[in-house]
């Protein structure tokens, strides 16, 4: 592949972030030639001239493709789904590919009690020794209650085909499942196979570097 074509995924070093997971999945998906770098956020990596160049907001994931480069996972994912050949990554109908970017959105601006208190260090690290707190209790039920109703009973994805929304949502939920918290079956059953996709395998089973506390 040329330079001009060339297609660059940088990540966190740790491999732990939920929107490097999503870009990651997207480009794995789609089944597009390219090369993982990662950044150390620890040691300011993100904050370098030439990674704010290439990126602009300095934010992890980044993307880049020949002389363009992009951050924030919802937008690779679209940029990819739409840049490149292949399987979709969205639904093709209009209200179910709306209903996906919906979820995508929610996920990243709702449940923060949940994601400070099931980080994913426990996911991919140790799990968490505390229980869930009142605040983080009410989001993981607001979580289940949504997915109950986005999740047709026994199926095992939110529409008619997969979506990168699935594995948005089963990451999501994989943080109460690894942590032993309570999950509905049917839903257990619908993150365990998201998580069987190979796309999502690779990233849960990539090696990471010694866990730092």
């Amino acid at each position: 592949m040329s330079d001009s074509q060339k297609i660059v995924l940088y990540v966190d070093r740790p491999w732990i972030s939920p929107y490097a997971f999503t870009a990651y999945v997207a480009l794995e998906e789609k089944g597009v030639p390219y090369e993982v770098r990662e950044v150390s956020l620890g040691d300011g990596e993100h904050k370098r001239e030439d990674y704010l160049k290439l990126s602009i907001t300095g934010r992890v994931p980044a993307l880049v493709h020949g002389d363009f480069g992009l951050a924030e996972s919802s937008a690779i994912a679209e940029y990819v789904d739409e840049a490149f050949d292949g399987p979709r990554l969205f639904p093709g109908d209009p209200h179910e590919r709306a209903r996906a970017r919906q979820v995508m959105a929610w996920i990243r601006s709702d449940l923060m009690a949940l994601r400070e208190e099931r980080p994913t260090t426990t996911m991919f690290y140790e799990r968490a020794k505390k229980s869930l707190s009142v605040k983080a209790q009410a989001s993981a039920e607001k979580l289940i209650e949504v997915a109950t109703k986005l999740v047709p009973f026994g199926q095992t994805s939110l529409f008619r085909e997969w979506s990168i929304a699935d594995a948005d949502l089963a990451f999501m939920l994989h943080r109460l499942i690894l942590n032993g918290d309570p999950v509905p079956d049917h839903l257990r059953d619908y993150a365990r196979s998201q998580w069987e996709r190979p796309s999502v395998t690779g990233f849960v089973q990539h090696a990471r570097p010694d866990f730092e506390s």
